[in-house]
């Protein structure tokens, strides 16, 4: 074997190594991509699922605060605890708590988060009118928006667009 027949080899042997370590990090990539994807679609679904259930079964909502940055409502359970649903900007957690149990956080890196009230009744266009104070709040309008790292690097997002949960007291 001559000198230019092994730096030829070498090349292509290169140029294979080369390719293959390119593939399996797109393949690395790809299944996090998955991965983070699933994280996200479970996370919000039992998050819509606990707040769906938890809020049709209150009393009525008895506070919130919207502005600030922070998200909160309070809702007045039939046993005289209250529920209370806070998102915090700095944390980006979504926090379930109720008198007597232990907090439940319900969404992690959670980058944006909307609590919109309305009344019942639609107008005629459909859309919701707003609310004059909390007892006459029957439907909570939620949006949030959720992310996942790869590397350091914010490359899967997630959001519920638009979950209406309807108080049926």
């Amino acid at each position: 074997m001559t000198l230019v027949e092994l730096l030829i080899a070498m090349s292509i042997a290169s140029l294979v190594l080369i390719a293959v370590g390119c593939l399996s990090l797109y393949v690395c990539r790809s299944y996090a991509a998955l991965a983070n994807y699933s994280d996200l679609d479970q996370a919000s679904q039992h998050a819509l699922d606990s707040m769906s259930r938890d809020i049709r079964q209150t009393m009525g909502l008895i506070g919130y605060n919207t502005n600030g940055g922070q998200q909160t409502l309070v809702f007045s359970n039939w046993d005289g605890t209250h529920l209370t649903y806070t998102w915090t900007p700095a944390s980006r957690e979504l926090v379930r708590k109720e008198t007597g149990q232990a907090d439940t956080v319900l969404l992690t890196q959670c980058d944006s988060l909307f609590f919109d009230l309305s009344q019942r009744n639609p107008s005629n266009n459909f859309t919701f009118y707003p609310i004059s104070g909390t007892n006459t709040a029957k439907l909570v309008d939620i949006t949030w928006t959720c992310s996942r790292q790869i590397l350091q690097a914010k490359v899967n997002t997630e959001s519920v667009q638009t979950a209406k949960i309807v108080i049926r007291n």
